[in-house]
């Protein structure tokens, strides 16, 4: 049975930090290697672990084009207000292995210096809230850790997301360990309890976005006043998946999140430039491409996507920036799925821009 209030009578006590460190094992686990793709990564994030990762018992795997090393990925959301959640709450332990745990660390603390007073009384509060189902006060509890239960459910915990820079947020997921039926969703009232929704937010935040270096006529170096001609043909860039799943025993969902590239953004890098369109923003063409190559006979045209440079870069080069926006979406377990903000990753590539020399006879 869920008692969110439970840690609440706590407040104010000068225990709950203790209750806290004690109960909520909020450091995760997490391990990164290579998946049988090159694109990307597996990644692990559990709820609370030891050192030796013997109670990590639900994890979430990344897979797909997400980082190697389990850092966030190179998306930037076009929603300065959205964000990834800093912390979720998941599978933890069975019944049996919850007991284990928690009496361990109870125990610990209970013969620890100094845990008199009002912080004894937090403890003592805690070990009754798990051993006597009618609790303390009315704030019901489990009998004996629900062991008779065992493999019918799980302990759920909070845990941290490790990539969340706001320590206040990333411990926001505070509540006490709390049990769920096998094949059951948790009680509202958890609104952080992990979902397919919360799996596509951290695969949006894992997800690795290919390079973006556009093709250019002239290329690498162009001439002062020449329209320089830009487009990304589709097979260069396509869209881009990343999963997050998490399995558990009576618990298994998964969420995929896919950007698929709309249009292409140059920045020429001086003032002295003009783009083309007037806005350098490049919309996608109907075959999936961005622009059009040059070709022959065409130097007297107007590109439909590219720029020129109206100044010498002199003994330097200009730092053209192309960057794609990327709409991104989602789908997950149950039919679930929706859109999430336009993400967007770009790139910087130096062009040489000469004067045009005139030759007098």
């Amino acid at each position: 049975m869920p008692v969110s209030s439970s840690r609440r009578i706590l407040i104010g006590t000068g225990a709950l930090t203790l209750a806290v460190s004690l109960l909520f094992l909020t450091e995760p686990a997490y391990a990164a290697g290579p998946t049988s793709k090159d694109q990307g990564a597996s990644k692990e994030e559990s709820a609370g672990s030891d050192s030796t990762g013997i109670y990590a018992a639900a994890k979430i795997q990344y897979s797909g084009s997400v980082t190697k090393d389990g850092s966030t990925g190179n998306v930037t959301s076009s929603d300065i207000n959205w964000t990834p959640p800093p912390c979720w709450y998941a599978p933890y332990l069975g019944a049996k292995d919850f007991k284990k745990k928690m009496s361990e660390e109870i125990d610990q603390a209970k013969n620890t210096p100094g845990m008199g007073g009002t912080a004894g009384t937090a403890i003592g509060q805690v070990q009754q809230h798990y051993e006597d189902e009618f609790g303390w006060t009315d704030h019901p509890g489990y009998k004996d850790y629900n062991v008779d239960k065992d493999g019918e459910g799980m302990f759920w915990a909070g845990v941290e997301n490790p990539n969340e820079p706001d320590v206040l947020k990333r411990n926001s997921c505070n509540e006490l360990p709390f049990w769920v039926e096998n094949g059951d969703t948790p009680p509202p009232q958890y609104e952080e309890a992990i979902k397919p929704e919360i799996l596509a937010a951290l695969a949006y935040q894992h997800m690795t976005l290919p390079d973006t270096k556009v093709t250019l006529a002239p290329a690498a170096t162009t001439k002062v006043n020449l329209p320089t001609w830009a487009w990304l043909d589709k097979a260069v860039f396509d869209e881009v998946q990343a999963t997050a799943a998490i399995n558990a025993p009576g618990f298994n969902i998964q969420a995929t999140t896919t950007a698929k590239p709309v249009s292409l953004k140059l920045e020429p890098g001086t003032d002295d430039a003009q783009t083309y369109p007037a806005s350098g923003e490049c919309t996608i063409n109907a075959d999936g491409s961005i622009g059009e190559p040059y070709a022959k006979g065409k130097s007297d045209e107007t590109p439909p996507c590219g720029l020129k440079y109206l100044r010498s870069s002199g003994d330097g080069t200009y730092k053209l920036r192309a960057t794609i926006t990327w709409e991104i979406s989602w789908t997950g377990t149950g039919g679930a799925g929706g859109d999430l903000p336009d993400g967007t990753f770009g790139n910087e590539q130096a062009v040489t821009v000469q004067e045009i020399q005139a030759v007098n006879r």
